[in-house]
């Protein structure tokens, strides 16, 4: 484990502006954001990117679109996962992928109030 807490301290202030986002812990002891139990971004333990949840389509378009940004290590390949390298300076895109994320894990409520601006 070679990670730095603080250095994944952007994206959870940024995911945790979404109804049901917790923090957490998942593998071997990093950080993690967790939507109603469900994994959404964690910093990998070499401490240098943060895996999360997207969709397929979503994942191959943000790997075409940023290549310097995103990437898929092998392990990655089957799951709907895209990296991203820290730090992810660019805060409106690491917002945009942190919504895609929680709207794929939120409940339709959830989205729906977060729509209306009824975010809590």
């Amino acid at each position: 484990m070679n990670f730095i807490y603080s250095d994944f301290e952007a994206v959870k202030n940024a995911a945790l502006q979404f109804s049901g986002a917790e923090e957490s812990v998942s593998h071997n002891g990093t950080p993690s954001i967790k939507v109603n139990g469900k994994l959404m971004c964690r910093l990998h333990e070499d401490g240098t990117f943060v895996p999360i949840r997207l969709g397929f389509e979503q994942r191959d378009f943000y790997l075409e679109k940023y290549p310097e940004i995103f990437h898929l290590p092998e392990h990655y390949r089957n799951y709907p996962y895209l990296c991203f390298w820290l730090p992810l300076r660019d805060k409106k895109l690491l917002h945009e992928i942190l919504e895609i994320s929680w709207k794929m894990l939120a409940t339709k409520k959830q989205i729906s109030d977060w729509e209306k601006g009824l975010n809590s």
